[in-house]
């Protein structure tokens, strides 16, 4: 199982480049990358270091150009509509943002479970009012936190593989 993920993630690129990749899209972030990157036998720094920076590559062009290009969207009744849908469901998912603000983004983004990473946390700091500045900061400091726990979790994962799988 182990062998035909790592075969198709490296089918298509090198493994280095899927992290970053893999890292780099919603809902997957490093939360999908870092696991395929240790599985495959990337060493474990260098899968953290290319998780992270993938992750974050987004994340600038999301907290600069999220306004200019909402307003646009929501020129279009449908547009206006996803809009609209899209930001009732990350308010409701953001409470702890806008009740703690910083800290509450970093522990949001730190979670790594599907809709707490980076990219809804840049959402809803907007959503919230938070600086530009202080959100980049903050999800900075939440991947370098959600890549721990995903370097241990990945760790524990390969090590179930190999015994149980060879």
């Amino acid at each position: 199982m182990k062998e035909q993920l790592v075969e198709l993630v490296q089918s298509q690129m090198s493994l280095p480049l899927a992290t970053v990749t893999l890292a780099a899209l919603p809902i997957l972030e490093l939360r999908g990358a870092l696991p395929v990157a240790v599985l495959g036998g990337m060493p474990l720094w260098k899968a953290y270091v290319l998780a992270v920076a993938g992750n974050m590559i987004p994340i600038p062009f999301i907290i600069w150009f999220l306004e200019p290009v909402t307003n646009f969207v929501r020129r279009v009744p449908i547009g206006d509509r996803f809009v609209e849908w899209l930001f009732a469901r990350t308010r409701r998912k953001g409470e702890r943002i806008k009740r703690l603000e910083m800290w509450g983004l970093i522990a949001f983004v730190a979670i790594p479970l599907p809709v707490t990473g980076a990219w809804t946390g840049s959402l809803a700091a907007h959503l919230f009012g938070l600086s530009r500045w202080r959100t980049l900061g903050a999800c900075f400091v939440g991947v370098c936190i959600a890549g721990c726990i995903m370097s241990v979790l990945s760790l524990f994962a390969r090590e179930l593989f190999i015994r149980f799988f060879g």
